[in-house]
């Protein structure tokens, strides 16, 4: 190299990252040419570490901290070799900064319903969302496995890439667990607990770290959910007065929120009590009527028995309607007429 090209030549003294931007969870300085100076520093703030990649592998992690790139201050992994020469004279390496704080309230969800078995409702589709958070474990096994090299790596590049990790989990999760879905619906809490073990498995392959996991809400698609609700609906049937307290408080919302408000619904329940009253006072009248009648029939059957029973014209027009309806044969009607004749005559 000539005089006039090394003096040309950039070198870096310092290398750092100030985290400018928003998101980026790993960031290559830009080298554009330029060397490391030996002796430079390297300044690595907190929730930070720094990558070393020389000819396509990764040298060196830095935790927080200012370092001085020198042969004696520099750790030397003995799988690269000439590592620990490459600061006797300016060289030039990528550099590599991940931020390790943790990323908090990211969302997830299903955009697709997940199918699982269920006890219950046999194979159900569910939909559920929430929110997790995470940060960079190791930033050696993210950048072979997931950022590589790119200038940038943002969350929304490796969130991306965790929702199918995430879905994926939850349906392997919820099926191994044999979790009704009305008992996760009722404690998401429990949902969450089954699906977190495993999700945080699968993201340590890639380098990262669960912080937390929770479900949202638990929802089935509109069909199903119908039915159920029928279902939910014929079970409280069950029980005339709680259902009625039931259709009550569903029509309280309801009503407050037409014309006549709350009002409307103690108009609403007066008609019904006043209806109500007519009803069984009504009934009772009826009742009352009817045993009346019974008894008027009963009393005007006796008094036409013992009638016919003394008046023997009466009674040969009794039998004598018997025998045209063929009711008795003419054989017991002559004897029938005898006997009334006879008590007749004496």
């Amino acid at each position: 190299m000539s005089l006039a090209s090394f003096i040309k030549k950039q070198f870096i003294d310092i290398l750092e990252w100030t985290e400018d931007a928003e998101g980026v969870l790993s960031w290559r300085y830009p080298m554009d040419g330029m060397e490391i100076q030996n002796g430079g520093a390297l300044v690595v703030r907190e929730s930070q570490v720094a990558v070393f990649v020389n000819e396509g592998k990764v040298a060196d992690v830095f935790a927080p901290g200012t370092y001085k790139l020198t042969t004696q201050t520099l750790p030397v992994l003995t799988y690269l070799k000439n590592w620990d020469k490459l600061f006797q004279s300016p060289f030039k390496s990528d550099v590599y900064f991940f931020s390790t704080r943790i990323q908090t309230g990211r969302r997830w969800g299903t955009q697709q319903p997940i199918t699982i078995r269920d006890a219950d409702f046999g194979m159900v589709r569910l939909r559920a969302f929430g929110l997790y958070s995470y940060r960079i474990a190791d930033a050696k096994v993210l950048h072979t496995e997931l950022s590589g090299t790119r200038d940038m790596y943002t969350r929304d590049d490796v969130e991306e890439q965790l929702r199918g990790i995430i879905l994926a989990t939850m349906a392997n999760s919820i099926g191994v667990s044999k979790v009704n879905f009305l008992d996760m619906a009722a404690n998401q809490t429990l949902m969450a607990s089954q699906v977190k073990g495993d999700l945080a498995t699968a993201l340590g392959k890639y380098g990262l770290s669960l912080d937390e996991f929770n479900v949202a809400s638990v929802s089935l698609p509109e069909e199903l959910q119908a039915a159920l609700d029928k279902r939910i609906s014929m079970g409280m049937a069950g029980d005339l007065n709680k259902y009625t307290q039931f259709q009550t408080a569903n029509a309280i919302p309801i009503a407050a929120a037409n014309e006549g408000g709350i009002a409307g619904i103690g108009a609403g329940l007066a008609s019904g009590m006043a209806i109500g009253q007519q009803m069984a006072q009504g009934m009772a009248n009826g009742l009352s009527t009817v045993q009346s009648t019974s008894a008027n029939a009963v009393t005007g059957q006796q008094n036409v028995g013992a009638a016919t029973a003394d008046d023997p014209a009466a009674r040969l027009e009794t039998l004598k309607g018997l025998l045209d309806k063929s009711l008795i044969s003419q054989v017991e009607f002559d004897a029938a007429k005898a006997e009334v004749l006879k008590r007749l005559v004496g």
